[in-house]
């Protein structure tokens, strides 16, 4: 499997300071998103994720299961090196602290006919991300998804009406499912994803409406493991401070999610917002509408040239003998396309 040499070209954090001002371009990207996810990090404001396929003012909150809202003074556009904000205080709050999270996605859509509902797909095959768009039917169904290898993890929302997010992860399996809103245990039910695991052209949904809500849109981002830039897994914590669980990814990470399947929040971590708030470790939680909290007693992500360990007692990310499963994208490969010999396993 090809090495992403440059991970940044796919995938970056990028923090700014809300002014009030309309049509502001927030830049630095490093290219045009196709996958924005914002958060204010020094209020309590709902998460904003947007993305070229719905278009750019259609926003949903990750910490709620409200349909897709229209906020033409959000995201009013996405530019070749960001994005342009309105004067939405959720997203551009005077002397506000704000984190967006960035993804690159293809250039332009197409119309996606291998599964049996035709989607509308933004596919990038080398970082292995895509957004994947279709109407519900509330019965058994598969959809493409346009990126020539199984995705390892699929995250679903219904845009037109009240619904869960659905999560499918590899690690989980095909019976399982986890919801990005909630803290709850895992779940099972055929209804999900019909006992079925995504292939390398589409992804199979049951009837239920966090996955396929009848006579509504739903939309998916789709991620598939990438040697160098993207690794989705699990872990078993050990509640330990001084030397914590490692996870090896072959990559210096640059962003993790991880979430326990029993009882817990998700928990959002980069290598940015923990830079700038050094020894501590900086916290924003997908499921809620908290802003960012730092602590030095949480279990700390710490950063290795080719994984993160996980240290601390806390339940949320590191406790002894529960497991929890991750999604992690790269700052930099432990090792590039020109490189030899063996990797190590150990933290480096």
């Amino acid at each position: 499997m090809a090495i992403v040499d440059k991970p940044s070209d796919y995938f970056n954090t990028v923090l700014y300071t809300g002014n009030d001002t309309d049509n502001r371009t927030v830049s630095g990207v490093g290219f045009q998103p196709n996958f924005l996810w914002i958060k204010a990090r020094n209020n309590a404001d709902q998460h904003y994720l947007v993305d070229s396929v719905r278009g750019s003012t259609k926003v949903l909150h990750s910490d709620s299961t409200e349909a897709e809202a229209t906020r033409v003074s959000a995201v009013k556009s996405f530019a070749s090196d960001g994005f342009v904000l309105g004067q939405e205080a959720q997203v551009n709050r005077n002397s506000g602290t704000f984190v967006s999270w960035n993804w690159l996605g293809a250039n332009g859509t197409a119309s996606n006919s291998n599964g049996s509902i035709t989607s509308t797909v933004s596919a990038n095959t080398t970082s292995g991300c895509s957004i994947v768009k279709w109407s519900g039917s509330g019965s058994n169904a598969t959809i493409g998804h346009g990126l020539g290898v199984a995705p390892s993890m699929v995250i679903t929302k219904s845009t037109g009406g009240s619904s869960a997010w659905g999560v499918y992860h590899i690690s989980l399996g095909n019976t399982k499912i986890l919801f990005l809103d909630e803290t709850g245990a895992v779940g099972t039910n055929v209804a999900y994803w019909n006992n079925t695991s995504p292939t390398s052209s589409v992804f199979t949904v049951g009837s239920d409406a966090a996955v396929n809500h009848s006579g509504n849109n739903m939309i998916a981002y789709c991620f598939a493991k990438k040697n160098g830039f993207s690794k989705f897994g699990q872990y078993t914590g050990n509640g330990s401070a001084t030397d914590g669980t490692f996870i090896y990814t072959g990559f210096k990470v640059a962003f993790v999610i991880t979430k326990s399947i029993g009882v817990e929040a998700w928990q959002v971590t980069d290598h940015v917002r923990d830079a700038n708030v050094s020894p501590n470790f900086a916290r924003l939680v997908p499921n809620l509408s908290d802003g960012e909290n730092t602590n030095t007693t949480w279990a700390k992500v710490e950063k290795f040239s080719n994984g993160f360990k996980i240290g601390g007692n806390d339940s949320i990310s590191n406790e002894s003998g529960i497991t929890y499963i991750y999604m992690a994208f790269a700052e930099n490969p432990f090792v590039t396309s020109t490189d030899n010999g063996s990797i190590p396993a150990t933290a480096r």
